[in-house]
């Protein structure tokens, strides 16, 4: 299986894939719309990742949108790494009909070109997300493992940012592994749930392996500066370039698994290369949860730079408090293990970071549109 086609390829995660897959011998394909608000305007003046493979890969601009994009991209394929997605938990919570139309409607027609079309597809793999699993998994002292739902705002508007599971707030935060409930808490988590479901589902019936990974919060050299809905250590670290303070959301103890580039990448080929991975799903992350406070204290401290954090207590409608990933799946079955610290990948990051031009702050249009429509408070 030497032809791949990866789609939303020129983004963070498809680049970097791109170029491993490449090194290995690979014939890769790419499929991207190159969105405005990842690689700006003129991506071949501004985009990092786009100009790192333009010239390395069958680059074709367009549409998961479009059939006949996908027509011609599925052309001599032999696995496809589907990537393309619009991203974002806030700004899916307004933009539902953009989102839908890209992460759900997108992967319906490759469905169905599969479905009906000749081609030779062996191999799909979905670049899941940890947001469909909502507010993750919690131990009860009477309950056992639990799974709260989703906040409040009445809650939150006093200042209590912890679930809750019947009354109860006294809870053990553990590990979500892959048998865990399914219920995400923003448009962008549904959309991903419904991508991994029709994959996993269709795929069997046309003699197709399908595999999912589930990853967590990924980061590291190359990530776009330039978007203010993803990424909170480039939208810190855009902020600390600029001169200006870090506002934290509610009370900085809020939790995520950061897990590195390479990482990724790694644990993406082992799904495209090892049959133990057909039919799975995989959560790719580190293990270890760390706290948005210990974020922006690490990036101060790596870039040098005196900046005020402040703790706003506002909060965001549709994100969650905690979620960390289970791998003892993907370790067990793919022997996947990561190799990136979160100090060792944010010593990377913050290096490469230092060497790149100051992008625009443009976190508080951002925070400004979901205010208006009562989603950030």
């Amino acid at each position: 299986m030497k032809n791949i086609l990866i789609t939303g390829g020129a983004g963070f995660i498809g680049s970097n894939l791109a170029l491993k897959l490449i090194s290995k011998g690979y014939q890769v394909t790419v499929l991207d719309n190159l969105s405005p608000q990842i690689h700006g305007e003129y991506p071949d003046k501004s985009s990092g990742l786009y100009n790192q493979i333009k010239d390395k890969v069958n680059f074709i601009e367009g549409s998961v949108t479009s059939k006949s994009d996908w027509m011609l991209a599925i052309k001599n394929q032999d696995v496809i790494v589907h990537c393309a997605a619009e991203t974002g938990t806030g700004q899916s919570m307004y933009e539902i009909e953009k989102y839908v139309n890209v992460n759900i409607n997108g992967t319906a027609i490759m469905l169905d070109i599969l479905a009906n079309q000749p081609h030779q597809v062996k191999k799909v793999v979905v670049a899941s997300s940890r947001s469909i699993y909502g507010e993750g998994k919690y131990k009860h002292a009477d309950f056992g493992f639990i799974y709260p739902k989703h906040r409040t705002s009445g809650d939150m508007d006093t200042k209590h940012f912890d679930v809750k599971y019947c009354g109860c707030d006294n809870l053990e935060l553990v590990a979500t592994d892959e048998e865990s409930k399914i219920h995400p808490s923003s448009v962008y988590g549904i959309t991903k749930q419904n991508q991994e479901q029709m994959i996993m589902t269709v795929c069997p019936t046309l003699g197709i392996a399908p595999v999912a990974f589930r990853y967590q919060n990924v980061y590291g050299p190359g990530q776009s500066l330039k978007n203010p809905y993803t990424g909170i250590l480039s939208i810190f670290s855009t902020q600390i370039k600029n001169g200006k303070g870090i506002n934290i959301f509610e009370d900085g103890k809020e939790t995520r698994d950061f897990v590195y580039i390479d990482d990724v990448v790694d644990a993406t080929i082992l799904g495209i290369e090892e049959d133990a991975a057909d039919g799975e799903i995989f959560n790719v992350g580190t293990g270890v949860p760390t706290d948005i406070i210990s974020v922006a204290n690490g990036l101060i401290s790596n870039y040098g730079i005196d900046t005020t954090v402040t703790i706003t207590g506002k909060y965001r409608i549709g994100d969650i408090r905690h979620n960390y990933a289970d791998l003892s799946k993907i370790r067990s079955k793919l022997g996947f293990e990561p190799k990136y610290s979160f100090d060792k990948g944010l010593k990377n990051f913050t290096e490469w970071v230092a060497t790149q031009e100051i992008e625009d702050d443009n976190y508080a249009k951002s925070i400004e549109e979901m205010k208006s429509r009562g989603l950030y408070k």
